[in-house]
């Protein structure tokens, strides 16, 4: 098996060779359409993807790239990580000119290898291979070819041709090879055809092909990446992971393998079992144990990555958490997992794809779609998720990075799919009170409160959790919205739940905040909560309108005016109505004071293309309105 895969990896490599032989780099061969909007034009591309056999396979890649100008460089760098599991075995790079003529080749030396380990880790075996030419005459070629070996078959690369916006393909195709009796599947985006296949000396080889696809430029609120360019997923039926098999055919058999992988790893020290009853024995409800137990998780642990090889998956044992009193997510999870078993509470192992946002997830389509891990623990009246990385987060809150997606839950017969709790706009509130003095110079000094709720505080709880006073100090006198102001003081008060909230109080004096004209001054009331979204029209959207966030926004604003000033001027009340939102303002005067209201309800939804001027018009009138002024003149003598 071994020789006739190996001729039929020269004979698909001579394919390659034979292919770059006959035709050169020239910019003048690249179609004019495929220079529109393009930073970068990818003129060649084959990779192939072959199982040796069930517990080993190989990557071969060979592409060349034109780069028009400093823009497109970003994608001239070739990246290649490797890791116990995958092996290094070669990359080799050319460097040609605008004409397409050689200008020199890479040389072994120039290939950096760098460790891929964060701060955050402790254990990682991830590197990465890095090369440039850093070449900067426009424009200009660089070729690639490399290869890893990975020594198992649970992932297969997917394959898709345009790496970011603005890049054209001229050609790219992917070559799937594995034993006829190995199965396997794919699931195609924006890939119409059928694979090519054919059977060559009790080989399965599979292909996909495009040419001249032209550019695209990422348009405001554009879907996921799936959503509009050309995307092959693949993936094994059954597979291997040093020593451990699984069938990946099902949720329930991603699920059984993970759950096997991870078998009786939930023992904890006898001093542990111990405390866990010190705790908990005494308490009448499970949700109190639960949050005990938390409490407990988070007070004695703290967050390491460990990444070597099986590690990836396969999480250490409780009692290495008991002794070392640090984790990474399967670790930490699995040491809350067995403090809630020894207190005679079920939980489950559970499988997330974090990220903010949406990420793009494939439901009918199992397979490993997961960077994370979390615990899910249903209890009679409801259900308590726990983030069991972080020490500061509030019992049952999830965050907007795990929040509303897919996930998988594990347990004794194999892996169920459901989803996180969704925080909405209900859950994602913004609740401000402002009351300011004026003066006749147009000095503002003016008291803030402000509570923030779900994900509304996410930002903010990193900050007070993360940075020092002066650094929380110095944010807030950067990024508040206005032109010259100090803040004098500042607080934070947390309360967790599970939806948590953040009160913040802020004492703020801003020079020059209205504008003194004469006898006339000028006041925006709307002072810190501002809209400022705007964007340009566009009869040609090619793509659907996608907003994740919802959120509920309301301010209450009282400026008391100098003395010695009337109202010459208000603006009219506004009130919008759309698909996107709602939203209101209004402004009035009552004994000697400006008393501004406004509340914005965004929703998220997906909206087709002909919509996103809708959507520009409703940012416009947000926008205007928010910097609406009242007008007050000096009373005569």
């Amino acid at each position: 098996m071994i020789r006739n895969f190996s001729f039929l990896f020269l004979f698909l490599y001579n394919l390659s060779y034979a292919f770059t032989a006959d035709d050169d780099y020239a910019v003048s061969k690249i179609p004019e359409a495929l220079l529109k909007d393009a930073h970068v034009v990818k003129r060649m591309e084959e990779t192939r993807f072959e199982v040796l056999d069930p517990g080993k396979s190989r990557l071969y890649h060979k592409y060349a790239l034109t780069v028009l100008d400093e823009k497109g460089d970003r994608y001239a760098v070739e990246v290649m990580g490797y890791d116990k599991l995958r092996a290094f075995k070669s990359m080799e790079g050319n460097l040609y000119d605008g004409n397409g003529k050689k200008i020199r080749s890479l040389k072994k030396n120039e290939i950096r290898d760098l460790s891929a380990t964060d701060d955050n880790s402790l254990m990682d075996d991830n590197r990465v291979k890095v090369h440039s030419f850093f070449h900067r005459v426009y424009p200009y070629t660089i070729e690639y070819e490399t290869e890893l070996q990975f020594n198992f078959n649970m992932f297969f690369p997917a394959w898709s041709p345009v790496d970011g916006e603005n890049m054209s393909v001229m050609q790219s195709g992917m070559t799937l090879v594995v034993p006829s009796d190995f199965g396997i599947r794919y699931k195609a985006f924006n890939y119409h055809d059928a694979p090519v296949k054919k059977t060559e000396k009790g080989k399965d080889v599979y292909r996909w092909e495009l040419n001249n696809l032209e550019a695209i430029q990422l348009e405001y609120a554009s879907p996921d990446w799936s959503d509009m360019m050309p995307v092959v997923y693949l993936g094994p039926v059954k597979f291997e992971f040093e020593k451990f098999r699984g069938d990946m055919s099902s949720w329930e058999g991603l699920g059984k393998f993970i759950y096997e992988l991870n078998q009786g790893r939930d023992v904890l020290p006898a001093d542990v079992k111990q405390t866990v009853h010190q705790l908990t024995d005494a308490l009448s409800t499970e949700r109190e144990k639960v949050l005990k137990l938390y409490d407990y998780l988070q007070q004695n642990t703290r967050y390491i990555s460990v990444q070597l090889g099986i590690g990836g998956w396969q999480t250490f044992d409780a009692a290495y958490v008991a002794q070392r009193k640090y984790g990474d997510c399967k670790a930490l999870t699995n040491f809350m997992f067995s403090l809630l078993k020894e207190a005679g509470i079920r939980s489950h192992y559970t499988l997330i794809k974090n990220g903010n946002g949406q990420p793009h997830f494939l439901q009918d389509f199992p397979s490993s779609q997961f960077n994370h891990i979390i615990l899910c623990v249903p209890l009679k009246a409801d259900t308590i998720w726990l983030e069991c990385t972080s020490q500061t987060v509030a019992p049952g809150y999830l965050g907007g990075s795990n929040a509303g997606r897919p996930v998988l839950l594990i347990n004794e017969q194999g892996g169920k799919l459901v989803k996180t709790p969704q925080y909405g706009i209900r859950e994602n509130l913004q609740v401000r009170n402002a009351y300011g003095t004026l003066s006749e110079t147009g000095e503002l000094k003016v008291r803030i409160n402000t509570r923030y709720t779900a994900v509304q505080q996410d930002y903010l709880h990193g900050m007070i959790h993360l940075l020092s006073k002066d650094k929380q100090l110095e944010y807030l006198k950067k990024n508040i919205d206005l032109p010259h102001y100090d803040v004098e003081k500042f607080e934070y008060t947390e309360r967790k739940s599970a939806i948590p909230a953040i009160d913040e109080h802020l004492e703020i004096s801003a020079t020059n905040y209205a504008s003194v004209t004469g006898k006339r001054v000028f006041i925006a009331p709307n002072i810190i909560t501002r809209s400022s979204v705007k964007l340009k029209p566009d009869d040609k959207r090619k793509y659907p309108v996608v907003l994740h966030f919802e959120y509920h926004d309301i301010d209450t604003t009282i400026i008391e005016i100098p003395a010695g000033y009337r109202v010459e001027a208000m603006p009219a009340p506004v009130k919008v109505e759309s698909k996107f939102g709602n939203y209101t303002s209004e402004a009035k005067v009552k004994e000697g004071k400006i008393i501004y209201y406004r509340s914005i309800e965004k929703f998220s939804g997906r909206f087709p293309p002909d919509d996103y001027n809708e959507l520009v018009k409703f940012y416009d009138q947000l926008y205007k309105a928010d910097r609406s002024r009242v007008v007050l003149v000096k009373k005569e003598e």
